[in-house]
């Protein structure tokens, strides 16, 4: 084990040329990023994850209920053993075959026998009060991390000149600031890769996966590297769409449409601004061109960029979906059902739904860039990866 870490961890490979692991070894002196800190976001995560659950039953449903959002879920279907059985051990959507056999084994025309597989479908969708917590938890946790990274690069010189990033590099101290705000952000994305499985299955369900992935690879490796002044960047850049974001979905969930749309439309050019404009012309600009100028190329360097990029491949596709909604808002007066994932992917509509009925689901997570979304979008109703 200690070879193939030795071999993982080869300092050609992850540092600039003349720098060594031992260089990066903190001292009275200063503090440097160690690969053993990483190990604090696993026992957070399930903190977070608590503190989730904790405030979900006793802040966000309380102020769900008072806002009279719908506690129901979907209609649910009658009693039918027949019926459930195929439905649980077979196939939850039956073919035309199938269908036409159990019209005869029931005597139902397959007409009602399609409803009751739609009903029986719908009764496993989350109810709105149950899409509202979770959109209230990720829209504090936002707003409290994006808030905080403000507060913290408002302060350093790197917001302002990106060349600062790499000034002194791979020498530059931790800050206890820095290391919190790492940290917290590494362990709330683990949180995420844990609870995404528990949580709301939406149809972008493999692309938030993937987006994860990256994001928490991107964290780990950047901490470990010391690169951690450009992440800072890229964690605040994605987390502020996200607030926005959640807050429209909230909105759709009171059914205060004027406002949601409102906040969607916002959402949008919040989204495709910062993902669009300010990411490529921002981070990719000093990864791919100022850091090679500043400390020429080694592996790790385009790993990093490989990663960076797959994001904006995200984002790209991401912004399409929105641009869609967007559109059709613009177009419509308001904004009708997108090509985003609020809606679950073992769900169905019901067999009629008024053409006029305003839904605004996102979904961006995600990213953090490193929410997602932050990052996390695919279609359904006005909700949501990072």
């Amino acid at each position: 084990m200690a070879g193939i870490l030795a071999w993982f961890w080869n300092e050609r490979f992850w540092l600039p040329h003349n720098v060594t692991w031992a260089d990066l070894q903190s001292t009275e002196e200063a503090s440097f990023p160690q690969a053993e800190d990483l190990y604090l976001a696993f026992p957070l995560a399930f903190c977070i994850f608590m503190i989730r659950l904790l405030f979900e039953r006793f802040v966000a449903k309380p102020c769900a209920l008072g806002l009279k959002v719908q506690a129901n879920g979907p209609q649910k279907a009658q009693p039918n053993a027949i019926l459930e059985k195929v439905f649980t051990a077979i196939t939850k959507h039956p073919d035309e075959k199938r269908l036409e056999g159990l019209s005869k084994q029931l005597d139902w025309d397959v007409r009602s026998i399609q409803r009751w597989f739609r009903q029986r479908r719908n009764q496993e969708k989350p109810s709105t009060l149950t899409k509202f917590c979770e959109s209230m938890w990720r829209f504090t946790f936002y707003l409290y991390i994006f808030t905080y990274g403000v507060r913290f690069l408002k302060k350093t010189p790197w917001l302002w000149n990106t060349r600062q990033c790499w000034n002194g590099y791979p020498y530059q101290p931790l800050v206890p600031d820095l290391h919190y705000y790492y940290i917290v952000e590494l362990s709330f994305y683990w949180s995420l890769m844990f609870s995404q499985f528990i949580d709301i299955k939406r149809k972008d369900f493999g692309i938030m996966f993937t987006h994860h992935i990256v994001t928490i690879t991107l964290i780990t490796f950047s901490y470990v590297t010391n690169l951690t002044r450009v992440g800072t960047l890229t964690l605040c850049l994605h987390d502020a769409a996200d607030v926005i974001l959640e807050a429209a979905k909230m909105a759709n969930y009171c059914k205060c449409q004027k406002l949601s749309d409102l906040l969607f439309l916002t959402f949008a050019i919040v989204f495709i601004v910062s993902r669009l404009g300010i990411y490529p012309l921002w981070i990719l600009n000093t990864t791919l061109f100022e850091l090679y100028e500043a400390l020429g190329s080694f592996p790790a360097l385009w790993v990093f960029n490989m990663l960076l990029v797959i994001l904006q491949i995200l984002h790209c596709f991401w912004s399409y979906l929105i641009i869609k909604a967007a559109y059709k808002a613009i177009s419509k007066g308001k904004v009708t059902k997108d090509d985003r994932s609020d809606i679950e992917s073992s769900s169905d509509e019901e067999e009629t739904v008024p053409r006029s009925k305003t839904l605004c689901t996102v979904t961006t997570n995600g990213t953090s860039g490193a929410n997602g979304t932050n990052g996390y979008l695919t279609g359904g109703t006005c909700s949501e990866e990072h």
